[in-house]
């Protein structure tokens, strides 16, 4: 077992981009971030990457402080990222008092990210309707209680309220959370990440204007 005097040697020995990494030449790279990234997404996919459509979401809160956690894309579009939560959560107060976020996913065995950010939109209620009816039966009895992040003083509690939502689901089946909302990051900048095993890291950033779409590669 390692000890916390050991601790940092031990994370400098931790081997990165073990494997075989894909090649990225940006100046092959399409016209806009949402091609790049369904192509790079797919390629993750078709990898074998593990839930490649998980991401980081951070936003802050009114008085400006950061938080973030990871969730599910549900979509990608011209029209931005999607990713959906209850309005009444953590992430969606921020929204409500702040409605700006970044984005990040990562696929370590691809030596990729990609970062999104750019202000946030709410779609219609009948989008956010149907999002939920998607939902497994399970996500929606949990997201009916509408207690994200609420203390819970036993498990046992927890699931009792979740069994009884359930039992509700079936005699209601069209019921949707009120809270319930399908957002969008509208992306003002997208930036696709290249690991190499040297550190010449390749990075390529999107940048939205009045004209459209203009690229840009950086200093790793």
């Amino acid at each position: 077992m390692t000890d916390a005097a050991n601790l940092r040697q031990t994370l400098r020995d931790i081997e990165v981009f073990a494997g075989e990494l894909p090649e990225f030449d940006p100046s092959t790279a399409p016209d806009t971030p949402f091609e790049l990234f369904t192509e790079w997404l797919l390629n993750a996919l078709s990898a074998g990457v593990k839930e490649p459509h998980a991401m980081t979401l951070a936003t802050a809160d009114a008085s400006g402080e950061p938080t973030a956690r990871v969730l599910i894309l549900k979509d990608v579009s011209p029209e931005g990222w999607q990713f959906a939560s209850d309005a009444g959560s953590p992430k969606g107060r921020d929204l409500a008092a702040r409605p700006y976020a970044a984005l990040t996913f990562y696929w370590a065995s691809l030596g990729r990210q990609v970062r999104v950010r750019g202000p946030v939109v709410r779609a219609a209620p009948e989008l956010c309707a149907a999002d939920f009816l998607a939902r497994s039966a399970g996500a929606r009895a949990e997201a009916l209680l509408g207690r994200q992040s609420q203390p819970l003083a036993d498990l046992s509690v927890r699931d009792a309220q979740v069994e009884a939502s359930l039992t509700r689901i079936t005699s209601e089946p069209d019921l949707v959370a009120p809270g319930w909302t399908l957002y969008s990051v509208c992306p003002e900048a997208v930036e696709f990440w290249q690991g190499d095993k040297q550190r010449r890291h390749t990075r390529l950033i999107y940048l939205s204007s009045s004209d459209g779409w203009t690229k840009q590669t950086l200093w790793p």
